[in-house]
């Protein structure tokens, strides 16, 4: 290839184009979680870390100790709080699922989250499967509650 003025400004124009879009990616990050001591009442178990809408570490999730069964929603709710904690969202029924799944029975269990559309239905979720549904808040399922510690609010990250 014989190397010309035009070669060149066309490779240039060529890295200037990739500088370009190099740019516009997203910054490397580190990410950062202080060694958060976390207390832990006797039969708690620590389920993870739970990221807030950005990706930043909002708050660490505890499953407590016991469980309800063959409660209707509205049941569950009440008897989570009575135990010092709420029935978990989907997400964080995700998340159970994920590093805690051999704490529950291989059954459904209710979430603390409404359906968004249909009133008197809520989300629950199977601890065999993993599988979500929605279906009447009558209906009577297991439940489990968990509590969430904050240590994140005045850390940057």
């Amino acid at each position: 290839m014989t190397i010309t003025l035009e070669v060149i400004q066309s490779e240039h124009a060529r890295i200037s184009a990739m500088i370009e879009e190099f740019k516009k990616q997203p910054k490397a990050t580190e990410y950062v979680v202080a060694g958060v001591k976390i207390p832990l009442a006797p039969g708690e178990r620590y389920a993870g870390l739970v990221l807030g809408d950005e990706r930043e570490a909002d708050y660490h999730l505890i499953l407590l100790p016991g469980e309800i069964e063959d409660a209707e929603w509205k049941r569950a709710g009440e008897w989570a709080a009575e135990q010092g904690g709420e029935l978990p969202t989907r997400r964080e029924q995700s998340l159970l699922f994920a590093n805690l799944k051999e704490e529950f029975e291989g059954a459904w269990y209710w979430s603390g989250q409404q359906h968004e559309e249909n009133s008197g239905w809520a989300w629950y979720q199977h601890f065999t499967y993993g599988r979500q549904y929605y279906d009447g808040q009558s209906n009577e399922f297991r439940a489990r509650a968990v509590r969430r510690f904050y240590p994140f609010s005045n850390l940057i990250i």
